[in-house]
């Protein structure tokens, strides 16, 4: 390829300013470049709470997002996942204490379906059944907030803490508590494609009951 037509492919490139969802307030994410709208579309792009709100005690929490919408020279994204960092989960963890741990995967009121990950640190080591009262309790929290809650909500609630709290607020009568974070928050199917998946199994459990 000669030297004049790398520099006309380089001039082709247009650079697209990236978005955060409304949600956000359309933050800038920064830029990138591409010479057609259509390669932009899918790209992930990683920032932090902190670089959002200009608050540098929020860089321990991890943002990704991915451009799901092109204009002529802006990207427009949407959330895919929240999670902390291990350096801030890491300094959590004390000795002669407890970590537990829930996942849970629960459908928003506008049908996303999300997995939520909290996780609560006792002051002292707490027993079995203690641990197993406190991941019920998570688990059970996590389920209930997101019966009435959209996509949006939902996510706002764990970004703002108002989750943790709750867990926190309810998990401490069950034993003494440190903290309580949501250690990541992930969007794992959108309305469509849990439409889709529905679909499917309606199709295979008709085709069971026929034979």
């Amino acid at each position: 390829m000669s030297e004049r037509s790398v520099s006309k492919q380089k001039q082709e490139k247009r650079w697209y300013t990236i978005h955060a969802p409304q949600q956000f307030d359309r933050a800038e994410l920064g830029g990138t470049p591409a010479d057609e709208p259509e390669k932009v579309l899918g790209r992930n792009v990683e920032t932090t709470l902190g670089e959002l709100k200009d608050d540098a005690s929020e860089n321990n929490t991890k943002l990704t997002f991915k451009i799901n919408d092109v204009g002529s020279d802006a990207a427009y994204t949407e959330f895919i996942k929240h999670e902390l960092t291990r350096d801030y989960l890491r300094s959590l963890v004390r000795r002669g204490a407890s970590k537990v741990e829930a996942y849970v995967t629960v459908l928003t009121t506008d049908d996303y379906r999300v997995q939520v990950q909290p996780v609560a640190f006792t002051t002292k080591d707490a027993d079995a059944s203690q641990e197993k009262a406190i991941r019920e309790t998570m688990t059970e929290i996590v389920e209930d907030a997101a019966e009435d809650r959209t996509f949006e909500d939902l996510i706002d609630s764990v970004i703002e803490g108002r989750m943790s709290s709750a867990i926190y607020g309810e998990a401490k009568t069950i034993y003494p508590l440190r903290r309580v974070e949501i250690q990541k928050a992930t969007l794992e199917a959108r309305p469509e494609e849990v439409a889709a998946e529905e679909e499917t199994s309606v199709d295979v459990d008709e085709e069971e009951v026929e034979v």
